[in-house]
């Protein structure tokens, strides 16, 4: 199953990429007890860790929306072509997006609204395609959502030296200001209403734009949180930020709200890169948190 309902809204997941990502648990996770991914290794492995290498596996997936007539995207993913020379997992790739999306129904010129959750590479990439020698939107017609903050952030005319260093070199070149320029962003600050099922609120931290889009329909509850959580362990241990929170104090409150609000309305929460079943809803469990269920989200191992 790669599609749910929640109230009248209808989500796909659509894959770019699943496998490892180069990094060990006490690099990626750096805050992280050493404990948490030996005790949780029968569970962990083979969807969120490699158990023989000890290398993280992440998902890169757009979220597809259908609400209110509208088609949504959430996050695009690393895109084809892209020159990554500090990120080289995501330099260069050749992927077949596109037409994973067009077999979950959609054309590019059928978006109408894209979210960027944040501006970080591996969320932006197909924001935008080669045209020859040129970088294009590939959503036409399509009102690209950017936080602000993030998009002040990242814009290198503003000089700021971010934690991430160079591992965004060319991002904001080729996958944001050709949109900007071409004028089909909408710079947004604090929240914004897309419709009466879904919202956008800031969520600092990961990065000073980063956001969350929650999804109140009917009965149903869920929230796309973005990178507040790379790893189901961060359900466990919800002050242990991955190695590219520019904010770590900020990361780990907004986290510990996001996911107290997420355990107190049963919520779904719907991470960008989570492999398995992509999705998962939480309860407390004393200072922490545990995970209830998960999404019925087929899992790439499955799939092949």
């Amino acid at each position: 199953m790669e599609q749910i309902e929640l109230g009248q809204v209808t989500i796909t997941r659509v894959r770019e990429y699943y496998g490892p990502v180069e990094m060990t648990p006490d690099t990626f996770f750096p805050e992280s007890p050493k404990t948490v991914w030996d005790d949780g290794s029968t569970w962990l492995a083979p969807h969120f860790l490699d158990s023989e290498t000890n290398i993280v596996n992440s998902a890169i997936q757009t979220w597809l929306l259908r609400s209110e007539g509208m088609t949504i995207l959430v996050d695009t993913g690393v895109g084809n072509h892209k020159e990554r020379p500090y990120s080289p997992v995501w330099s260069r790739l050749e992927t077949d997006f596109l037409a994973n999306l067009a077999r979950a129904g959609v054309e590019p010129e059928d978006v109408d609204v894209v979210i960027n959750t944040h501006l970080h590479v591996d969320h932006v990439g197909w924001n935008t395609y080669l045209d020859g020698r040129r970088w294009v939107p590939t959503f036409p017609n399509a009102t690209y959502l950017m936080p602000k903050d993030d998009f002040d952030f990242w814009n290198p005319e503003n000089g700021h030296k971010p934690l991430l260093g160079r591992g965004n070199q060319n991002v904001f070149e080729d996958s944001v200001a050709p949109v900007h320029e071409a004028g089909r962003t909408l710079l947004w600050e604090h929240g914004h209403r897309i419709n009466a099922d879904l919202r956008l609120d800031a969520a600092p931290g990961h990065t000073p734009g980063s956001s969350v889009l929650t999804l109140a329909s009917g009965s149903d509850r869920a929230v796309f949180v973005g990178d507040l959580l790379h790893s189901p362990v961060q359900f466990l241990e919800p002050d242990a930020n991955s190695c590219f929170c520019e904010d770590p104090a900020g990361a780990r409150a907004t986290r510990r709200k996001v996911l107290g609000w997420a355990a107190d309305n049963n919520a779904l929460v719907i991470p960008a890169h989570l492999g398995g079943h992509g999705a998962a809803e939480v309860v407390r469990e004393g200072g922490k948190f545990a995970i209830k269920g998960w999404a019925p989200f087929t899992p790439y191992a499955e799939q092949g």
